[in-house]
């Protein structure tokens, strides 16, 4: 078992916290820890019920984690484009990219294995076929998959290089006043919490996203994201440094927000790539979903 030491940033019960931030961690396993007395805060055994404070100290043993194996399943995907050398499809709100602990089918990657068989690159093993980028679960938008390894191979050089324009569309908290900018910050996995990404000068790697903004509103702006890096959770940790994070956001976001929402408004809309084998410059774009859609016209009618 792995000894897993986490400092409280907020105030609650204490398996609700450790439940909430906790990558794998279950609300059956968490009880499980507390049943078995496995659980010590500030050096103390800790009930499931205690109240804890930021700042304090909370250690218990993590289990061992079974990697799941990727099989296909016959799940609908939205394909805006395909060939003998990629895949681009519009990823739906809720679904994983590629199956891991706690999610291990209905992902991307096994709806991709049905429709490809074995058409698919082998570069980043069993568990991520194809897979070149991802998107966060409840962002919503395009996705590059490549169908073997020599387009694979293309296609990561291009993300190294940043020759593959990606394209978000979001509607932030606040009122941005400048028309455009750049928000240039270094982002490193939070040393207090294990699920989110941060700020840190520290050992962060550089990240960089172009905005501009497309409509106002008296508490919400309609804006356009130009990702220059791909960090994890880019945008959104981005969006939040700047004191306008993205509307439903659970994580980065404002908790209560009036429209009852399922995930963040975060869309991949437009993706650009040279294609590996024509060297032909490509250009996709998926409409915004349906909720997005809706929560815009709803914002446009209530705050103009």
């Amino acid at each position: 078992m792995e000894k897993i030491k986490l400092t409280a940033c907020s105030n609650a019960r204490c398996d609700v916290y450790i439940a909430e931030n906790c990558e794998g961690i279950t609300r059956s396993f968490t009880k499980k820890l507390f049943d078995e007395n496995r659980v010590f805060v500030n050096g103390k055994a800790a009930r499931a019920s205690l109240k804890i404070k930021e700042g304090d100290e909370i250690e218990f043993e993590m289990p061992e984690i079974r990697m799941p194996d990727a099989k296909p399943q016959d799940i609908e995907l939205d394909i805006i484009y395909e060939d003998d050398d990629v895949l681009v499809v519009n990823k739906p709100r809720g679904m994983v990219v590629h199956p891991a602990f706690g999610n291990e089918d209905g992902t991307l990657v096994n709806a991709v294995m049905h429709h490809c068989g074995d058409n698919l690159s082998a570069i980043n093993g069993v568990l991520r076929p194809g897979i070149v980028h991802r998107i966060d679960k409840d962002t919503t938008g395009l996705l590059i998959v490549a169908k073997n390894n020599n387009a694979h191979l293309c296609l990561t050089e291009q993300l190294a290089t940043r020759t593959l324009s990606r394209t978000y569309y979001a509607i932030v908290h606040g009122n941005i006043k400048e028309d455009s900018g750049t928000i240039d910050a270094p982002i490193a996995r939070c040393e207090r919490d294990r699920k989110k990404m941060a700020i840190s000068s520290k050992n962060g790697r550089d990240a960089i996203t172009h905005f501009t903004v497309l409509e106002r509103f008296s508490k919400y702006t309609y804006m356009r994201f130009k990702l220059q890096t791909g960090r994890t959770h880019q945008i959104r940790v981005h969006s939040k440094h700047i004191l306008h994070p993205i509307l439903g956001d659970k994580t980065y976001g404002i908790k209560k927000e009036e429209f009852n929402l399922a995930g963040q408004l975060l869309h991949a809309g437009e993706i650009a790539f040279i294609h590996p084998t024509t060297k032909e410059t490509m250009s996709f774009s998926a409409p915004l979903p349906e909720d997005f859609k809706i929560t815009l016209d709803k914002i446009r009618e209530k705050y103009i």
